[in-house]
């Protein structure tokens, strides 16, 4: 198994890089956010690789960190979720987002990343629980059950996740849902 490539990043043509190690060009699958961290081409660059045989190809895929490819690993052990759909959601949501979609059972999240739909997405918070999100949970802080209403109310009305958790973070302490709801949208509104 190749777990780590260092090289020269000769070129990038998205979802695909190619990395040159001595001398010989891999091409490596990333995610978009492993993309949007890499320097320009030509540059040196390590990336933590994970290989996929099957039986009509080898293909490596590369993440930024450590943490990224321990959630890659666990979403493609998810029936149902295979390689691209796992880097889909590593593209549309960061591990920490990830882990606490998991851990507070957020299906609203994972259905905004193209592949994903309801099914799949309940399959993949019910299949996960106790994994990423334990593991990495613990890095997000915990929110009351009332912010969580607030949070997904305001994702199901259109919001994005980073624009309704700060609307969140601006909120009173102890606020209940319907007023915190009048409260986030008047803050999302100016």
């Amino acid at each position: 198994m190749i777990g780590r490539i260092t090289g020269t990043l000769l070129e990038k043509s998205p979802p695909t890089l190619c990395v040159d190690v001595n001398g010989v060009g891999y091409d490596i699958d990333v995610p978009m956010s492993t993309l949007y961290a890499l320097p320009e081409t030509g540059a040196r660059v390590t990336l933590y690789t994970h290989l996929a045989v099957r039986e009509d190809a080898h293909v490596l895929y590369g993440f930024a960190s450590a943490q990224e490819r321990a959630a890659f690993r666990e979403l493609i052990k998810v029936s149902g979720i295979g390689a691209r759909i796992a880097l889909a959601v590593l593209s549309g949501l960061t591990v920490a987002d990830l882990a606490q979609a998991i851990t507070l059972q957020e299906s609203a999240r994972l259905i905004r990343v193209p592949g994903i739909g309801k099914k799949t997405a309940e399959r993949l918070l019910l299949e996960m629980r106790g994994k990423l999100g334990a593991d990495l949970g613990a890095a997000a802080p915990a929110v009351p059950d009332s912010q969580s209403d607030i949070l997904n109310a305001l994702m199901a009305l259109g919001y994005s996740d980073r624009e309704s958790s700060a609307a969140l973070k601006a909120l009173p302490e102890g606020v209940d849902v319907s007023e915190g709801i009048r409260l986030a949208l008047k803050s999302l509104v100016r």
